[in-house]
């Protein structure tokens, strides 16, 4: 495969095609360095075969934003132990540089003075700082520090600097966001003059360092308005390319442009976006340059990135989130087991949004992202066989960790297939991507030693077979004390997802989290008039940033009514009878909501075994496993830890 051959980039040469770009990971020390958090994280990214590893937004000055930092000598060091160690596996590691667009000394000298109300009124107002205020005297004082900051990258080892295309860089590329009228604002010639005196800054700092340069394109949606601000239109964007590689620059990574205020226009939820939305634009740039282009944006298999590469589309394909969920993507496609990849999902719940909430960068699928340093599978001391009961996520995980750990592995499901409420998960708009972690676990169980017996009840006498059992038997949908929820018009919203139930006429949906919201819009797509009933303040409060906005819009184009701070009295044959309630969660008024089917989506419940006098280690996991029920990244976690204890 292409995919795996080397290619030569400047002075270097990757062993493969396939990269880890520049993510916001939050693993970095307090005061930028690179600890024991970042340097197992790439570490074991080089150790699954990725030839190439860029560390995403390096800072040349002291901030106080939370970021990797390279602006003084003594920081040195904890990079060059970086750069020993991926390299100790073949990879070439990358940092991506960039400037903040904020005035950093100002901001640091009101925090400094306790002043921040202060703080945070420059920092939004600075956000075009260097577009519309900074003299040129201060963009020059900006390229002295990215002299100084490539020099120490060169003394670390490490062997590639990206410039950060978007930031300063970009908003002064930027025909939307650059209002200068000097030699930098202007003209195409004036609005990439800094890009191009970034690169020389870098040279002179570095001058055997290989540059590479993150490429944001400002595209045009459907109605015509811009996505992304700063950076450059394509016609511009490739006129750019080409006097980058005339100016010394190695390689290019074409990129969606940023300072959007939605992170879903680059880094795109599941459904919002087409896969590999960005080919276009990388086949624009790849046919106006000579040197390698690599690409970015929802490219989620390898088949999809082996052609893009024999399209010559590009050279260099970044897989970001999938190396989350898979740090060995390169390592088993080498060893030809690509069909083992445990594919992302586009879920942003473990990365963006923990990124969104100052948390550091994980996977909801993979227990060991972000915890490399102390999550691995260890072999077991003494192997036999465990017990797992359930079939679903937990379920599944637990069985495949219990295998890799060398215990043979009885698994037990009461129905007739695997999956659980992923089964059901998967139905509502957008949530299709979900089936690909059964996919995961339809291929690789078969490779280990776990026996799987789907329709058989684990009763008290088959665990008395076991020593080891891990319980992974989920939830079900409660069915709380409310009058008239034992109606004939009162269907539980895990069966409508599950095509067990028809629902009919006008529709109100009695609970607006996560899959009363899922149940809302799958069943206004199909036509349906819905109302969402909630007690709390906000619909679909756990959703991701990035896809509440689609489903907000989702509600609004086929008028779902959502009404929050409304408590459910009573059911019955014509509809809810409900109360209104401020904020302090008291009645003020009584309403009546007809409609003709009500879908009871108020909570779930965990499901319980009876195992009581079963004289073995018994380990509840998952839904079952906690106060109540929770989410897929409790499961896989509480599953993983759960069955690596069993030694």
């Amino acid at each position: 495969m292409k995919i795996t051959e080397p290619i030569k980039v400047g002075k270097i040469t990757l062993k493969n095609r396939i990269m880890f770009p520049p993510l916001t990971t939050g693993y970095e020390e307090r005061d930028g360095s690179i600890g024991e958090h970042s340097r197992a994280f790439y570490t074991r990214l080089a150790k699954g075969g990725v030839g190439y590893i860029v560390i995403g937004d390096v800072v040349p000055v002291n901030t106080v934003s939370p970021t990797p930092k390279l602006f003084c000598d003594e920081q040195i060091g904890s990079f060059k132990a970086l750069a020993d160690s991926v390299h100790a596996y073949g990879a070439k590691l990358g940092l991506q540089l960039f400037h903040p667009e904020y005035d950093t000394e100002a901001i640091i000298n009101f925090i400094k003075q306790g002043k921040r109300n202060e703080a945070f009124a420059k920092l939004h107002h600075d956000r075009l700082h260097f577009t519309d205020e900074v003299t040129p005297e201060k963009l020059a004082s900006i390229l002295e520090h990215i002299k100084a900051c490539a020099h120490r990258a060169y003394e670390a080892g490490v062997d590639v600097i990206e410039v950060h295309g978007d930031r300063v860089v970009g908003s002064l590329c930027s025909t939307i966001l650059n209002h200068r009228t000097d030699e930098y604002g202007g003209s195409f010639e004036n609005r990439t003059r800094f890009a191009l005196e970034f690169v020389k800054a870098i040279k002179e700092g570095a001058p055997d360092i290989t540059i590479d340069y993150k490429l944001p394109i400002v595209t045009k949606r459907k109605d015509g308005t811009y996505q992304g601000k700063g950076g450059l239109v394509l016609e511009e964007a490739v006129k750019l390319a080409k006097l980058l590689e005339e100016n010394g620059v190695d390689r290019i990574h074409v990129a969606q442009a940023n300072h959007t205020g939605n992170r879903n226009d680059t880094i795109p939820a599941r459904g919002t976006r087409a896969y590999g939305f960005r080919v276009e634009e990388a086949k624009a740039i790849k046919a106006a340059v000579s040197i390698p282009v690599s690409i970015v944006g929802r490219i989620c298999t390898v088949k999809a990135a082996e052609s893009l590469i024999e399209q010559n589309v590009c050279d260099i394909v970044a897989f970001g989130r999938n190396h989350l969920t898979d740090p060995d993507i390169a390592n088993k496609i080498a060893d030809g087991k690509d069909y083992l990849i445990r594919q992302c999902i586009n879920c942003n719940k473990g990365c963006t949004d923990r990124i969104q909430k100052a948390q550091f960068l994980s996977c909801v699928l993979n227990a060991e992202s972000g915890y490399e340093a102390t999550r691995s599978i260890t072999k077991a001391v003494n192997p036999r066989t465990v017990a797992v009961v359930g079939g679903g996520i937990a379920g599944l995980e637990a069985a495949r960790v219990l295998a890799l750990k060398g215990h043979k592995v009885d698994l037990y499901e009461k129905s007739y297939r695997l999956g659980g409420q992923i089964n059901i998960a998967a139905v509502p708009p957008r949530k299709e991507e979900r089936r690909r972690i059964l996919n995961f676990y339809d291929r690789v169980l078969p490779t280990l030693d776990v026996k799987i017996h789907l329709g058989v009840e684990f009763t008290k006498e088959r665990a008395k077979n076991y020593s080891d059992i891990i319980v992974a038997i989920g939830a079900h949908n409660l069915v709380p004390h409310i009058p008239g929820i034992d109606g004939e018009n009162v269907v539980s919203a895990w069966d409508v997802l599950d095509n067990k139930e028809i629902v009919y006429g006008s529709v109100a949906v009695c609970g607006g989290g996560l899959v009363g919201a899922e149940t809302a819009e799958y069943l206004a797509d199909k036509g349906y008039d819905v109302t969402i009933v909630e007690r709390m303040d906000k619909i679909a409060k756990e959703e991701s940033n990035t896809i509440l906005p689609i489903r907000q819009k989702d509600f609004a184009d086929h008028n779902v009514k959502q009404l929050v701070k409304t408590k459910i009295v009573k059911m019955d044959i014509h509809g809810l009878t409900c109360d209104k309630l401020d904020d302090n969660g008291q009645a003020v008024e009584t309403i009546e909501i007809p409609c003709d089917t009500i879908v009871n989506a108020l909570a779930s419940q965990k499901n319980k075994i009876d195992l009581e006098g079963v004289n073995a280690n018994i380990v509840y996991v998952g839904d079952c496993g906690g106060e109540r029920p929770s989410n897929i990244d409790h499961a896989i976690k509480s599953a993983y830890d759960a069955a690596n204890s069993i030694n």
